[in-house]
């Protein structure tokens, strides 16, 4: 029996804890409460930032759609574990050393 009232208790305790934590507002009245402010951050957080990020992209790819003559690499650089920098083309000769 002590151990049935033990954890009864620890959950009546979790069960006060959280519901105070959330306002002490109880049933509907909770679940409302928390629409309007999750309602409420969407509008004023969450959907104008990606507006802005949206209008930004947009912006992006008409910008570089515009220019027709910009540079575009169409081949990816070889990374060169020995050397630093990239190699584009053919090696222009190979380093041998003397032991």
């Amino acid at each position: 029996m002590v151990a049935s009232s033990s954890w009864r208790r620890t959950l009546g305790n979790v069960r006060s804890f959280v519901g105070n934590s959330l306002g002490g507002l109880r049933g509907g009245s909770n679940l409302a409460s928390w629409a309007v402010a999750g309602t409420l951050a969407y509008f004023l957080w969450v959907k104008p930032s990606r507006d802005l990020k949206k209008q930004q992209e947009e912006r992006a790819a008409l910008a570089a759609a515009s220019d027709r003559y910009a540079y575009v690499e169409k081949r990816k650089p070889i990374p060169d574990p020995q050397e630093t920098g990239l190699i584009y083309g053919k090696r222009s000769g190979t380093k041998s050393s003397d032991n």
